[in-house]
């Protein structure tokens, strides 16, 4: 694994947003881009690659559902993490069906368990990159095989 990433975090508070920015950018390795915007990180996420999102679930904007659904439309292979109190547990459950949900978080978040868990996201996601380029690798280099052994075929007609 590389180590490194970049992390979109969308709260309406910015509060938290700087709270989240401060502790990963001291304690992670990761490149951390906060916004209190959903429509400002929906336009940055279309633009740009990134490794893993992170968002709340009540905003007025768009809820964190609606907005972690249009996240997996531009970006499907990025996990999703959603931040909840405790009384939307129920529904980040749900979200974890409904919209491919990576993982939740309940506030107030304890910082290791997040820590943890935007590292296993961010793995995961680098891993099945790693895998889907050895797999066109091995496809690539079974389409030659084929080519080869269509000229030998050929030879010995």
């Amino acid at each position: 694994m590389s180590g490194s990433g970049t992390i979109v975090a969308v709260d309406d508070e910015d509060m938290v947003v700087r709270s989240l920015r401060m502790y990963l950018e001291l304690e992670t390795p990761y490149n951390v881009l906060t916004y209190t915007s959903t429509g400002e990180a929906l336009k940055y996420i279309a633009a740009n690659e990134i490794d893993l999102v992170v968002s709340d679930y009540l905003m007025p904007e768009m809820d964190g559902l609606k907005f972690l659904a249009e996240v997996k439309k531009l970006r499907p292979e990025v996990p999703r993490v959603l931040l909840t109190g405790y009384a939307d547990k129920e529904n980040a459950i749900k979200a974890i069906n409904e919209i491919g949900l990576y993982q939740y978080i309940e506030k107030p978040w304890n910082n290791e368990d997040l820590r943890i868990i935007l590292r296993n996201g961010i793995e995961k996601k680098q891993l099945l990159e790693q895998l889907q380029q050895k797999m066109a690798e091995i496809d690539k280099a079974h389409r030659e095989l084929q080519g080869i052994q269509k000229e030998v075929l050929k030879a010995f007609a």
